[in-house]
């Protein structure tokens, strides 16, 4: 049980730190769109690197932050029955869900994602527009290390939900203070 519960801090404190990254990411894509504004608006000028770079900072925001967005449960879900289950019934949801449907799907992005990746850094592939960024195989490559960080924190969903159904609830881990931050407990539950 404290191998399993090891594995839970580890993935949590991974999409943690990763999810906090993406919160310096979205600063970083606010900060050049408002560039981009002011130059377009100010100078009548704009950069189609510039423009390309708003569209990555956003790829890499959105699949840097679903590891995370999965660890708060901040994923939209049909709550309809969901909600009127006992937690003991909402474990067994989660459960058969990473089972048959996240892990499953997560491995077959994952695995279909790499060879993009991979193909597109063998050609060194860029931006096909004048002006655009070179490297796009750096943007392909958040696409299976973003699914891989939703993997793994549906492994921890997974072994949260089968202690809740032994009836040995693990603690989520994660707390919020007063203005929204985020912080890691020890994690132990009851």
């Amino acid at each position: 049980m404290e191998v399993l519960k090891g594995i839970i801090r580890c993935i949590d404190r991974l999409n943690t730190w990763v999810g906090k990254l993406a919160g310096c990411i979205a600063l970083l894509m606010v900060l050049v769109v408002t560039t981009d504004v002011i130059m377009r608006y100010a100078f009548n000028t704009t950069f189609v690197a510039v423009q390309e770079l708003e569209w990555h900072l956003f790829g890499i925001l959105f699949l840097l932050g679903a590891g995370y967005t999965l660890l708060v449960d901040g994923h939209v879900r049909v709550d309809v029955f969901y909600q009127r289950l006992s937690p003991k019934g909402r474990a067994w949801v989660n459960l058969i869900g990473v089972l048959f449907f996240l892990l499953p799907g997560c491995y077959l992005v994952v695995s279909t994602s790499w060879q993009f990746f991979s193909m597109s850094l063998a050609v060194g592939e860029g931006s096909p527009d004048p002006g655009g960024l070179p490297a796009r195989y750096v943007l392909k490559f958040f696409i299976p290390l973003g699914m891989s960080l939703v993997g793994l924190q549906g492994v921890s969903m997974g072994i949260k939900a089968f202690f809740e159904i032994i009836g040995k609830p693990y603690e989520n881990g994660i707390q919020e203070d007063a203005l929204g931050h985020s912080s890691m407990t020890d994690g132990e539950g009851a």
